[in-house]
């Protein structure tokens, strides 16, 4: 098995331009193979999706002529997918830009490359209700480009030029080592950082996990999450448009009645998401929506137990887990149905080098680096706008990880998921698990802070009202965790703030128990 997935890998074409993909896709499935769809329910074909990125692409290389870096804010639809390809088919870099960031760390990502154009939709900006972010643009002096009047101004003479690129099949020159997409850091421990990925990045990490999960072209692949999301731009984009999958795209991926109806009604075989999404559509979702699923993929959060047997039980669906970085394009590790165990991430995708480095105090498993062709060019820092710093070697993770006897990976939790108490090195992902385990269906999150006498504390922010620290000791002592492990301070929020991805946004937490 693993020689085979390693022979798949090693003879997939990743040092390719992924305008240069599409095309060579479009040739392999046929112009006319339905490939993408969203809500309209109108779905293009290879030829249609192609010609409109050659005409857009044109339009976007006449109005933006010495601009590299273009910033994407559409949503999870059509008109984002043509605009990313319009875009690489004139080598330029589309910056996807996280709208459900605060305005500050939304300012930050577009000055952090110095974006002198934003493309976005007047429909997007008023149902997304983005007022705020469109002035705050504006006030900074970025260009905003509304697609419906820009459409307006594409003349005969640009789409002529757009029609014969399809017809000659223009390529264009940039090489596959260049810069192909800047995505950003979630920004839950500091201002986000730009990651930029190369188109062999990314091809390199589409032929990875696809070496290990066998997708063809009757294949449909369902996905709500945002293209600024790399899980959601990689393995719900990239891949199946560049693979021969169709993909189904939807806006929200929080519309937990209707996203389960929507994938009965498409036929999906594929989906993908985190772990809170998927608990959402667990309860909510009817037991025969899922009747076609084949893959069900979770990255970006830990599963949870009671997501993975709700999925089991009610529509008898064995979720995938897998984990990755944004610096990985994302995936790094993943569940398969040929290997698949508990608990874990799974085991590393072919070609991926690792290493675990001894931490201090931390008995289990070592800080995780990994190496492979998949892994970022580097950085762009709020702090040196513009200026790569590149990524040389092996990428330090921030995570720490067992790795057991047959490949399995473990994440124990982030090296800044860990405080010192009274000396202990204690995991507060371990922490977390056990108050989830203790106050299921609440939202929970461990921040914490410093202490005089043991030198932090932890502070349990929650949506539970009646959580207390006699009965969380209680039961932590049940499952083993020592006193320190006990959070000291219980903050009731009705609201606990959530990142779009809907892991627990522990930048903004601290910042309220700063405030308070």
């Amino acid at each position: 098995y693993d020689l085979m997935t390693t022979m798949l890998y090693q003879t997939s074409n990743i040092d390719e331009h992924l305008f240069c993909s599409l095309l060579k896709a479009t040739k392999q499935y046929g112009k006319n193979f339905k490939i993408a769809e969203d809500t309209n329910r109108k779905a293009l074909s290879y030829k249609s999706f192609v010609q409109k990125s050659y005409v857009l692409g044109q339009a976007y290389q006449n109005a933006f002529l010495k601009e590299t870096y273009i910033g994407l804010m559409l949503p999870n639809a059509l008109v984002n997918a043509v605009s990313f390809f319009a875009l690489q088919s004139v080598d330029k870099v589309p910056v996807m830009l996280n709208f459900s960031l605060g305005q500050t760390p939304f300012l930050s990502c577009v000055k952090t490359l110095k974006l002198q154009t934003v493309i976005t939709a007047h429909e997007f900006i008023e149902k997304g209700r983005l007022e705020h972010l469109e002035n705050a643009l504006k006030e900074s002096k970025v260009n905003l480009i509304y697609l419906e009047d820009f459409a307006q101004t594409i003349d005969f003479k640009t789409k002529f030029e757009g029609i014969k690129k399809y017809i000659l099949r223009s390529k264009p020159k940039n090489s596959a080592d260049r810069t192909a997409v800047v995505l950003f850091t979630s920004g839950s421990e500091g201002l986000p950082k730009a990651v930029c990925l190369s188109h062999k990045n990314l091809n390199a990490n589409r032929a990875q996990f696809l070496s290990v999960l066998g997708v063809n072209s009757t294949d449909v692949l369902f996905n709500a999450l945002p293209m600024f999301h790399s899980f959601g731009l990689t393995v719900g984009t990239l891949a199946p448009l560049l693979s021969g999958v169709k993909a189904f795209f939807y806006p929200s991926p929080l519309h937990y009645r209707i996203v389960p109806e929507l994938i009965y009604d498409v036929n999906a075989t594929i989906v993908c998401g985190t772990d809170t999404f998927f608990y959402g559509y667990g309860r909510l979702g009817h037991p025969y929506d899922f009747f076609n699923i084949k893959y069900a993929i979770v990255g970006g959060e830990k599963l949870k137990t009671r997501t993975a047997e709700i999925w089991m039980k009610k529509f008898g669906v064995r979720i995938l887990e897998g984990y990755g970085t944004t610096e990985t394009a994302p995936v790094l590790a993943l569940n398969t149905p040929m290997y698949l165990k508990e608990g874990t991430v799974g085991r590393f995708l072919p070609h991926i080098e690792y290493k675990l480095e001894k931490v201090e105090g931390i008995d289990e498993g070592g800080r995780l680096f990994v190496k492979g062709d998949n892994v970022m060019k580097g950085y762009i820092l709020p702090s040196n706008p513009t200026v790569l710093v590149e990524n040389k070697g092996f990428y330090d993770t921030g995570d720490i990880a067992s790795i057991d006897a047959d490949g399995f990976v473990s994440i124990k939790g982030r090296i800044k998921r860990f405080a010192k108490i009274g000396g202990e090195m204690v995991s507060i992902s371990a922490v977390e698990s056990a108050v989830e385990k203790l106050y299921e269906g609440f939202i929970s999150g461990i921040v914490p802070t410093e202490d005089e006498k043991k030198g932090e504390q932890l502070v349990l922010i929650t949506n539970n009202e009646k959580a207390e620290i006699s009965e969380i000791k209680a039961f932590f002592k049940t499952q083993g965790l020592s006193e320190l492990c006990v959070p000291k301070r219980i903050v009731y929020l009705k609201n606990p703030p959530l990142l779009a991805s809907g892991k627990f946004d522990y930048q903004s937490a601290l910042k309220i128990l700063e405030n308070q």
